[in-house]
């Protein structure tokens, strides 16, 4: 599955400060006397670059089995493109201010327009490679479109939205799939330039981008919007927010799983898929495990078969339980991340990956080339093989163009070159990408 972290400037408008090589800002601010803010911005980008290799594992690594190293895959198993996309809604509020947001400036729709549309193009651009990786730039630029007009809610209103969207969108995605024809298949599309080439082209992306493809707006805004409200009640800067994370995350990451497991199990939920399964996908029948037969042809999406359907949790199956638990695990990820980054000896050793992090659409655009161009033999030495020169080509790049703009990265610097001047996101987002991270 992919995924985007597009520029080095996580919060960087939220602080007010001017950011180093590694897109953190380097003065102190509301954190306190004697606390630099960069210790809160390491700790985001730090999470992002793991959900950046935790993508690499899914397209380049091994299967995630329940052995050895495998363990790790399947902790991540389907939740790096959460990962991102709860990020991007966290960057997004961090760029207005996080905990304490500011007015938005005149002229800022403008450089939304100009953001989403360069995400857009480079989407189609990259979905025409045919690299096997279901591009989710296109998606990401409908995510940030309707996440521009729910930036200027309260915060109670923006997390009561949020937690509404865990649910609704789902639940939605599940009623209008017999109406557009996807009742029993045909999830998981992705659109390229056909979408720009003809009305047929261009509704059928619609569609895709709506409610059947690959990251719908259904089922993946509401990432975008939990990131959000994240980011207007957590100060990520303040004493204690790591051990918040933390416990949350594990208690939401437990209800999701948890709740499916008894809905599934003692609530009959499993009896319920199973007869489903023998009246409209009867190939699955004589599976291992049918349930997962007919997700996988799903491509990770439920059909809308039955009801029982929306109470899996499993890998990209787009239901409000592994909505729940992935939202679970991204805290436990920024908990982790927080924690790890407070100390100045490990925000020095980490600073590597971080800097990862600030460049996650250079390094996800060049990992789609390579891998439609190299086609790498799946397995541990590609997936090595991938982070390794992650981590020393953006390290490289940040070193080598450190006292210029291009430290963003190159696309992240694009992007920032591309923004529309006095539109106010190059601004509040250390060069229009702070809210295109994820």
């Amino acid at each position: 599955m992919t995924h985007i972290s597009t520029a080095g400037t996580t919060g960087t408008a939220g602080t007010g400060g001017t950011a180093d090589a590694s897109g953190t800002v380097g003065r102190e601010d509301a954190a306190g006397p004697g606390r630099p803010s960069r210790e809160r911005l390491i700790s985001v980008d730090v999470a992002r670059a793991i959900a950046v290799f935790a993508m690499f594992a899914a397209h380049i690594g091994p299967p995630a089995k329940p052995e050895g190293a495998g363990h790790l895959l399947v902790a991540f198993d389907g939740r790096a493109p959460a990962i991102f996309t709860l990020i991007a809604g966290l960057s997004l509020t961090l760029s207005r201010g996080g905990t304490r947001p500011r007015p938005q400036l005149a002229g800022a729709g403008r450089g939304t327009l100009v953001k989403c549309a360069v995400l857009a193009g480079l989407g189609l651009a990259l979905t025409e490679l045919r690299s096997g990786i279901a591009v989710i730039l296109t998606f990401f630029a409908l995510y940030f479109l309707a996440a521009e007009p729910l930036a200027r809610l309260g915060t109670r209103a923006l997390t009561a939205v949020a937690a509404v969207s865990v649910v609704a969108g789902p639940v939605l995605s599940y009623v209008l799939g017999p109406y557009f024809g996807y009742r029993v298949v045909g999830r998981g599309r992705y659109p390229g330039f056909e979408a720009v080439t003809s009305w047929s082209g261009f509704t059928d992306a619609l569609d895709a981008l709506l409610l059947s493809g690959a990251y719908p707006w259904l089922t993946y805004f509401p990432y975008v919007v939990v990131g959000m409200a994240l980011g207007r009640l957590a100060d990520l800067r303040r004493p204690g927010t790591a051990r918040r994370l933390l416990g949350w995350g594990a208690l939401v990451t437990l209800a999701g799983h948890g709740l499916s497991a008894l809905a599934l199990g003692p609530g009959g939920g499993r009896e319920a898929l199973l007869r489903a399964i023998e009246r409209s996908h009867a190939y699955a029948l004589n599976t291992p495990d049918p349930v997962q037969a007919v997700l996988g042809r799903q491509a990770g999406a439920i059909p809308s078969t039955s009801r029982a359907w929306l109470l899996v949790d499993g890998p990209y199956s787009q239901t409000p339980f592994e909505t729940v638990a992935n939202i679970g695990a991204s805290l436990l990820l920024l908990g982790l991340a927080v924690a790890v980054c407070r100390g100045r000896t490990m925000r020095t050793v980490l600073r590597p990956l971080a800097v990862v992090g600030t460049m996650g659409l250079s390094v996800y655009a060049v990992h789609v080339v390579a891998r439609a161009e190299l086609h790498p033999h799946h397995g541990w030495p590609a997936l090595g093989a991938f982070c390794g020169v992650s981590l020393v080509a953006c390290a490289v790049w940040a070193s080598a163009f450190r006292t210029t703009p291009l430290r963003r990265g190159p696309l992240e610097w694009a992007l920032h070159a591309l923004m529309p001047k006095g539109s106010g996101a190059a601004v509040r987002s250390g060069g229009g990408s702070g809210a295109v991270e994820g």
